[in-house]
């Protein structure tokens, strides 16, 4: 698969916003939204920070767009992510009509539409995404390792989250 000049550029945003999560001690997830080559928003794992199950990357990113466009659709847009969606993601993203999704490294835990999407073919779904992925999937799933890595190698007792 060959992804464009304009493709890298925005997975690069993307993994800077995983980065910024780093920072943060959340996952290291980022995702990017884009619509004419132009970027609508970006995002990043804030689930711990805002005490939100829903605070991930791709649905705070989705929610930012909306905004901005005053629009609950997204049509001809690309969302770039670092990794695979879940599938509580991945149903944003259809429902908000994304277009296209290039996927950096691929989750086949919890991944919905590729690593886990047998089940999403028995769905008779109206929207289909063009999912691209790939891009950057070394360095993608690199920063997630080193995150966990160093998480099992630095266990803390948190006083408020018990052992991180």
């Amino acid at each position: 698969m060959t992804f464009s000049v304009f493709d890298k550029k925005m997975m690069n945003l993307a993994i800077h916003e995983a980065l910024i999560s780093v920072s943060k001690n959340e996952v290291p997830i980022g995702s990017v939204l884009t619509k004419n080559n132009k970027v609508l928003s970006k995002g990043h794992n804030l689930s711990i920070e805002q005490n939100d199950p829903t605070a991930h990357a791709e649905i705070i990113t989705i929610r930012n767009a909306c905004d901005k466009i005053n629009n609950y659709r997204l049509t001809g847009s690309t969302l770039y992510t670092t990794l695979e969606p879940c599938l509580m993601c991945f149903g944003a993203i259809i429902n908000s009509r994304v277009e296209r999704l290039v996927v950096g490294a691929l989750d086949e835990e919890n991944g919905a539409p590729i690593s886990n999407g047998e089940f999403l073919n028995k769905l008779d779904l109206n929207h289909k995404i063009e999912i691209e992925v790939g891009l950057y999937r070394e360095r993608c799933s690199g920063i997630l390792k080193k995150f966990f890595q160093e998480k099992r190698s630095n266990k803390k007792l948190c006083p408020d989250r018990g052992m991180i």
